[in-house]
């Protein structure tokens, strides 16, 4: 049933997450006109708990990071200072505070759920409406603007007019179907299979300030997460591409305890672990598109890209986007001709494409190499912390400005020492 069309605004952003919250508080505060329509009503559930220091840096721009950190204690946000790699017998960890970078070196991991609550809240309390359970079903646009058709939950439908609309449904990925923009992602298909556990785990025998990534003992290509909250609890979950989940068995929770149980270091320690929440499995989760943006419209976050949860740098990416976004939307609301090939698409690729670097070396072994060597070079491992920090778009650091060449020369000089 069709309804009154709601007064036209100057950018519609499609998703209350991250990403949409940070481009609509900063767009907001420029005194643009915003809403925020969202398919589903928080709190709800979602993956990338780990956040990197450089997401800091974003949520103080956008005037919501006041708001995380007097929510810390009530959602059990937890302090984190660097991360922590395991492989069999080897250690290594990075503290990222000790970084080649300037900015923020702590974050916290989080809880989605109440995480994205609190910022969506925090943009309403701003003045920014947020329509809950209103889902976008078709998107025309064109050199004048965007009409989107939206459904309510009950089933009634309406037409929001918009000058702009910025896409941040992050995996639901609304303007990629409805614009035919989805190419297939360069990245094998992989699998994360996840839940959230009471840890129990022993003090002392693990470091609750970093996020620990375990190396699968037989394959160097799977690995788990272990991301640490405030109450005792876990988010756990093991990430491989489908041929390593074959002939398990269909049960997502037995198929999840057993292959933590199958890996001696982590099965060791989440021994005593309580799995009291439901697993559940994101597969095929690598997503590219034609492009980030066009007449009217730009994608963020993982509505335009994501490449692969090993290094929590989806968040950042969002908010990055969002952050990039924003400032190029309000120059042109504000009358001048910009060019979002140069002024968003190519720097936020720029930083996209270091992730990449390091992704792939990861899954291919280089980057393990390196991190678990024996002998290290303090100033290089400042530089690799600043990346694994977020801090991928300094173009100071010489492993951001030249990923690819740098990470080969140093994984031969591992290989030789």
């Amino acid at each position: 049933m069709p309804v009154h069309s709601p007064t036209p605004v100057d950018v519609a952003i499609i998703g209350a997450g991250p990403a949409g919250s940070v481009a609509a508080s900063l767009l907001h505060a420029r005194g643009h006109r915003v809403r925020v329509l969202e398919r589903q009503h928080f709190p709800r559930f979602s993956i990338g708990e780990s956040l990197l220091p450089q997401c800091m840096e974003f949520l103080e721009e956008a005037n919501l990071l006041k708001a995380v950190q007097a929510n810390v204690q009530d959602h059990h946000f937890r302090f984190k200072n660097g991360a922590a790699f395991v492989r069999g017998e080897q250690r290594s960890t990075f503290d990222f505070t000790q970084k080649f970078s300037p900015g923020w070196g702590t974050t916290f991991q989080v809880q989605r759920a109440p995480f994205d609550d609190v910022l969506a809240r925090e943009i309403e309390r701003q003045g920014v409406p947020i329509s809950w359970g209103h889902e976008i079903t078709r998107v025309d646009i064109s050199v004048a603007g965007a009409r989107l058709q939206v459904r309510s939950e009950s089933g009634d439908t309406y037409m929001q007019e918009a000058g702009f609309v910025l896409d941040a449904s992050g995996f639901g990925r609304v303007l990629p179907r409805l614009l035919d923009l989805d190419r297939p992602s360069g990245f094998p298909l992989r699998t994360s299979l996840f839940t959230h556990v009471e840890d129990r785990i022993d003090s002392g025998s693990f470091d609750r300030d970093k996020i620990l990534i375990t190396v699968h003992h037989q394959h160097k290509d799977v690995w788990f997460w272990l991301i640490p909250f405030a109450n005792g609890r876990s988010s756990v979950g093991v990430v491989a591409e489908d041929g390593f989940f074959t002939h398990r068995t269909a049960d997502l929770d037995a198929r999840l305890k057993e292959i933590i149980a199958s890996d001696p270091g982590l099965g060791q320690l989440l021994g005593n672990a309580r799995f009291d929440t439901p697993a559940r499995e994101i597969r095929g989760y690598a997503s590219d598109v034609s492009r980030l943006w066009g007449e009217r419209f730009a994608l963020l976050g993982n509505a335009g890209e994501f490449l692969d949860p090993v290094f929590s740098s989806g968040v950042t990416i969002a908010m990055k986007s969002a952050s990039l976004a924003a400032r190029t939307l309000d120059r042109q609301l504000r009358g001048e001709t910009v060019d979002w090939q140069k002024s968003y698409a190519q720097p936020l690729q720029a930083g996209i494409n270091t992730f990449r670097v390091f992704v792939e070396a990861w899954y291919d072994g280089r980057f393990q190499d390196i991190i678990f060597a024996a002998r290290q070079s303090k100033e290089v491992r400042a530089m690799i912390s600043s990346i694994l920090a977020g801090y991928a778009w300094d173009t100071n650091n010489p492993y951001v400005r030249d990923s690819e060449r740098r990470l080969n020369t140093l994984y031969e000089l591992c290989r030789m020492n």
